[in-house]
């Protein structure tokens, strides 16, 4: 979408919002009167004009926080969340709030009080979730970029459904301050965009950060994960993440085998930590207005109160042996690649996916299988998309604890030798 006037830009916004705002249900609340006050005032700042939807998982003040439940109705938010602070001081528009899987417990944006979000580009078929309206409001040009949230891959795994960017910064780069916690151990505040170049921009302002210098020359040097990670793909991501990867080789880049250690431990870890901190932070809430949660969540959170504090706690020796062996692996390349998704986007309703080879699993472990092992160990991972015919694939790249801008720096060069190669 163009950047032109503040005013341009909230109407260039709002027009798509009446356009695609239906057929995808990507918008729990749009404040069109604020965003038009926003645009005749005067704004500087690295932001300035930008259209930004949030995730109505972040509080901005005078509106309600709903998480996509009828648990918090009632809730208005008393103060912005320091991201939404953050972004206004840098001149942005705020749009409105996006839907989402309820209390973000979940990959597919279908169980929420405030019905399924679509994707944009088959609406038969999910979004990703738990950011689903975020990244269908992004790919319909609802707003030029949205602020998601991403405990087990839930900013990576609704781009890639959708064919954007999405960003997972290194853990404690963002602040999570005024966000409703998944799980307070792996949630992470990021953009979803167009492109990495407005990701690493808004990346900067969020994490009070640098810009970092997006520069072009060098093709990047990857770590190709394999074993757990590419041991059960559907057929058409295989292909088209192996199409991608040859194209970056052809320019240039060299690429080289991982395998990390432990990866049967991957699911246990994120189990034991993540679901007992669901089920705490929620406390009462599940027995007092059981009724107002979705099934599928609610049922959720009453097995995060079956784990036993013994596998909560080994669980953290876990991580930090995960931990180290990515940093192993991140040792003599600049990131690590792999899909993001395994799965093409599913359909609503579907409930199992087959493999290519031949295996069937629950859809809902598949779209968690590649993103939550990042959230587990910290590091930062952001999805890009890559040239397909049909229905998007992302390629997933994994960089260093604590460089963002690192990573940010190797997908501009993978994007730009994706979107644009110098070779036919």
């Amino acid at each position: 979408m163009s950047m032109g006037t503040p005013i341009e830009n909230v109407e260039e916004a709002l027009s798509a919002i009446a356009t695609h705002g239906r057929r995808t249900n990507a918008f729990i609340l749009v404040d069109a009167e604020a965003a038009r006050s926003a645009a005749r005032a005067t704004s500087r700042g690295p932001l300035a004009g930008m259209t930004i939807s949030i995730k109505d998982l972040i509080d901005i003040e005078g509106q309600p926080t709903t998480a996509g439940s009828r648990v918090r109705d009632g809730h208005v938010a008393e103060h912005d969340a320091p991201v939404v602070q953050r972004l206004r001081n840098a001149g942005a528009i705020l749009i409105g709030k996006t839907n989402l899987h309820e209390f973000a417990f979940g990959t597919t944006s279908e169980e929420s009080a405030f019905g399924a979000v679509h994707n944009p580009l088959d609406v038969t078929r999910s979004a990703g979730g738990s950011s689903g309206g975020s990244a269908a409001a992004v790919a319909s040009g609802m707003g030029r970029a949205s602020i998601g949230t991403d405990t087990g891959g839930s900013i990576r795994i609704p781009a890639a459904a959708c064919g954007i960017v999405g960003l997972k910064p290194s853990l404690g780069e963002v602040p999570t301050d005024g966000v409703v916690a998944l799980s307070t151990t792996f949630d992470h505040v990021g953009p979803i965009t167009r492109d990495v170049a407005d990701a690493a921009l808004i990346w900067s302002v969020l994490a009070e950060q640098p810009m970092p210098a997006l520069d072009l020359g060098r093709a990047p040097r990857l770590g190709l994960l394999g074993g757990y990670f590419t041991k059960l793909l559907e057929r058409d991501v295989r292909s088209a993440f192996d199409a991608a990867i040859e194209r970056l080789r052809r320019e240039g880049a060299t690429t080289a085998p991982r395998e990390l250690a432990h990866a049967d431990s991957i699911v246990p870890a994120y189990v034991n930590i993540s679901m007992p901190e669901a089920a705490h932070w929620h406390g009462a809430d599940i027995d007092e207005h059981a009724n107002d949660y979705q099934p599928p969540v609610l049922e959720r959170l009453h097995r995060g109160r079956t784990i036993l504090a013994v596998d909560y706690l080994a669980a953290f020796d876990t991580r930090e042996t995960l931990r180290r062996a990515v940093d192993d692996l991140l040792a003599d390349c600049d990131a690590l690649a792999l899909p993001t998704l395994p799965i093409i986007p599913p359909s609503h309703g579907q409930v199992d996916a087959m493999m290519g080879n031949g295996e069937t699993i629950p859809v809902r472990a598949a779209m968690l299988r590649l993103t939550q092992l990042f959230n587990i160990t910290g590091h930062p991972a952001i999805s890009v998309p890559v040239p397909v015919k049909g229905l998007p694939v992302g390629l997933q790249l994994v960089g260093r604890r604590g460089r963002t801008d690192d990573l940010l720096r190797v997908a501009a060069r993978c994007e730009s030798l994706l979107r644009h190669p110098e070779r036919p």
